[in-house]
C-alpha cells in the first residue's frame, strides 16, 4: 500500500488536532457561558423582585384582605419590561394576588422555596418547579411601613429559556470557530507546503533513509571529512578526521579554531572560494586538503573540508610504479623478442637458414622447458603466470631465478583475494631483485617456494644479497622504512604487511642458505 504524502499527513494531523481542539472549546464554552447566563439571570431576576417589592400598588394592594386588579396590572407591566416568564405576588401567607394565569389568582403559591423572604426577610435565588414548569426564581419579601413582613414577591425565568440563550450564544461562538477551522486548514496547507520546500520536496522517511545513508558512506570511505557552520563549530566529522585531529575523540560541537589552530576554513566562509590540493601539517601530519565552501541562497553558510595523509597517498603511488615497473618490463621484453626477430631476419636474408633454425631451435626449446617445468609443479595459471613473468623480469635483468623443485600448488580457486597475493609476492620479489642488483651476474640469485598444503599456502622468497641485520628486524614493515633511500623507498613490505593482515596471514624472515635474506609467508586458504 502506497504511504501517503507528508503534506497530506501533516494536513489530516492539524486538522484532527484543530477539531478536538474545537470540541473542547466548545464544550467548555457552552458550560462557562450556561454559568454566566444563569447567574446573570438569577441576578436579573432578585434584582426585579426587589424593585416590585418597593412598589406602592403592591404594598397598598397587599395591606387588603382580598386581591386587586391594579397589582395583577403591575405585575404583568414589570413582567413584560423584564422579558421575565412570570412575576407573581403572594401574601405573608402564600396566596397569590398577581399570577401570568388569573385562574391562579388566590391560590397558594407552590415550590415551597418562600422561607427565606416571609420568614428572614431575605432577597435571593432559587431554583424550584413551579406551575409554568423549572425555573429560576429572584425573591424578595415585602415590607410595609413598619418593617413587617406582608408578602413576597417572585420573578421566574424558565429553564427552557434559559437553555434557548445558551443554544443561541453557541450558535454565534460556533460560526467563530468555524471561521477559525477554516483557517485553521489554509494555515495547515500553507505550513506543510513550505516545510515540504524547505525539506526539498523530500519526505519525512526519505531523509532518515538519506541520513542514515550518508552516515555509512562518510564511515565507510577512508578520506577525512569535517564540515563547520558560519560560526566555525564544527558540525560533521566522520571517524577518520577524528582519528587524525583527535586520535578518536568525536569533534562535533568544537570550534575549529580550537582543534586546528592553523586551519583556513574560516578564510575560504570569508572569500566564498574553494582551495584544492593544499598541503597542510595537522598534528605532524603532513596532509593534502580540499576545502569546499557550503553556498545556500548565494551566501555561504559552511565549508566543508577533506584531508588525507600523505603517507595513504605515497602507498598508492608506489602502488602505481610498481604496475608502471611490469609494464616497463613487458617493453623490455618485447624489445628484446624484436631483436631477436631482427637477428633471424637477418640470418635468413644472408641464407643462413641453419644458423636461423639452430637460434629458433635453442630458444623454443629453453621457453618450452621452463614453462613445463612450471604446469607440472604450478597448477593454478594465476601463480603460473606471476612466475613466468618473474623468469621473464630475472632474464632482462640477468638474474638467475630458481622455482624450487618442490614447490606444488594446485588451483586455489576463490579461497583468497588473488590481487592482495600478487601484491605480497610482487613486492618480496621487487625487494629480492633490488637486494642482488649490485652482485656480479654469477652470483645474482633469487630462489622461489610455493607450497599448498590442506589449511594453507607456503611461498619463500630468498635472495643472495646482504640480507637484513638484527637492528633492521623490528623497523623493516614501518612506513618509509628502508636499507636505501627512505625518502622513495620503505613502502613494499609496508604494503606486504597489511595484506596479510587482511587476508590473516603471517610472515617470518630468516637468514638464507643463498647467504642474503629469506621471506617465508604463511597464508591460509579460508582466510
Amino acid at each position: 500500500m502506497k504511504r501517503s504524502s507528508w503534506n497530506f499527513r501533516f494536513f489530516k494531523y492539524n486538522m484532527i488536532l484543530a477539531i478536538i481542539i474545537i470540541f473542547i472549546v466548545l464544550i467548555s464554552a457552552y458550560y462557562v457561558l450556561g454559568q454566566i447566563v444563569e447567574k446573570e439571570i438569577g441576578e436579573r431576576a432578585v434584582n426585579v423582585a426587589e424593585v416590585t417589592a418597593l412598589h406602592p400598588v403592591v404594598i397598598e394592594g397587599l395591606k387588603k384582605d382580598t386581591t386587586s386588579p391594579e397589582i395583577q396590572e403591575v405585575a404583568k407591566q414589570i413582567q413584560k419590561s423584564a422579558e421575565a416568564e412570570y412575576v407573581v405576588i403572594g401574601d405573608e401567607n402564600e396566596i397569590r394576588y398577581a399570577h401570568p394565569v388569573k385562574e391562579r389568582i388566590g391560590q397558594r403559591m407552590v415550590g415551597d422555596d418562600n422561607e427565606e423572604a416571609l420568614i428572614h426577610g431575605r432577597s435571593y435565588m432559587s431554583i424550584a418547579e413551579g406551575t409554568l414548569g423549572e425555573a429560576l426564581r429572584g425573591k424578595a419579601p415585602v415590607f410595609d411601613e413598619n418593617r413587617n413582613i406582608i408578602g413576597v414577591v417572585s420573578v421566574g425565568y424558565l429553564y427552557e429559556d434559559i437553555f434557548s440563550m445558551n443554544i443561541n450564544y453557541t450558535k454565534n461562538l460556533l460560526l467563530v470557530l468555524a471561521i477559525a477551522i477554516v483557517l485553521s486548514v489554509l494555515l495547515s496547507s500553507y505550513l506543510a507546503n513550505k516545510l515540504k520546500k524547505q525539506l526539498l520536496n523530500y519526505e519525512p522517511q526519505e531523509i532518515v533513509k538519506i541520513l542514515s545513508e550518508r552516515n555509512v558512506i562518510l564511515e565507510t570511505i577512508r578520506e577525512a571529512i569535517i564540515m563547520v557552520d558560519r560560526n566555525g563549530i564544527i558540525t560533521l566529522s566522520n571517524q577518520a578526521a577524528n582519528d587524525i585531529l583527535t586520535s578518536n575523540n568525536s569533534v562535533i560541537g568544537e570550534n575549529i579554531k580550537q582543534v586546528l589552530p592553523n586551519t583556513q576554513l574560516l578564510r575560504v566562509m570569508e572569500t566564498g572560494k574553494e582551495q584544492l590540493n593544499r598541503v597542510m601539517t595537522i598534528n605532524g601530519t603532513k596532509t593534502l586538503v580540499n576545502r569546499i565552501p557550503l553556498v545556500n541562497n548565494g551566501e555561504v553558510s559552511g565549508v566543508v573540508a577533506s584531508f588525507r595523509p600523505f603517507e595513504e597517498i605515497d602507498l598508492v603511488a608506489n602502488e602505481l610504479s610498481q604496475v608502471k615497473q611490469f609494464i616497463e618490463s613487458l617493453r623490455a621484453q618485447t624489445h628484446e623478442y624484436n631483436n631477436f626477430l631482427y637477428t633471424i631476419s637477418g640470418l635468413i636474408q644472408l641464407n643462413e637458414y641453419e644458423e636461423a633454425l639452430y637460434l629458433i631451435h635453442s630458444e623454443r626449446l629453453g621457453n618450452h622447458a621452463l614453462i613445463a617445468f612450471i604446469n607440472e609443479h604450478i597448477k593454478d595459471m594465476f601463480i603460473n603466470g606471476l612466475i613466468i613473468g618473474f623468469y621473464n623480469r630475472a632474464k632482462e635483468l640477468k638474474v638467475t631465478l630458481v622455482l624450487d623443485e618442490d614447490s606444488s600448488c594446485g588451483k586455489l580457486g576463490h579461497l583468497m583475494e588473488k590481487h592482495m597475493f600478487i601484491s605480497i609476492l610482487g613486492n618480496l620479489m621487487t625487494n629480492a631483485f633490488e637486494a642482488v642488483e649490485h652482485l656480479e651476474e654469477e652470483e645474482r640469485i633469487i630462489r622461489i617456494y610455493i607450497y599448498e598444503s590442506e589449511k594453507e599456502v607456503i611461498c619463500e622468497i630468498e635472495d643472495s644479497g646482504e640480507g637484513i641485520r638484527e637492528d633492521q628486524m623490528k623497523e623493516i614493515f614501518k612506513l618509509k622504512s628502508s636499507t636505501k633511500d627512505k625518502d622513495t623507498r620503505g613502502y613494499g613490505l609496508h604494503i606486504v604487511q597489511d595484506n596479510l593482515k587482511a587476508l590473516n596471514g603471517t610472515i617470518a624472515i630468516e637468514k638464507g642458505d643463498l647467504g642474503g635474506a629469506l621471506f617465508i609467508v604463511s597464508i591460509p586458504k579460508e582466510g
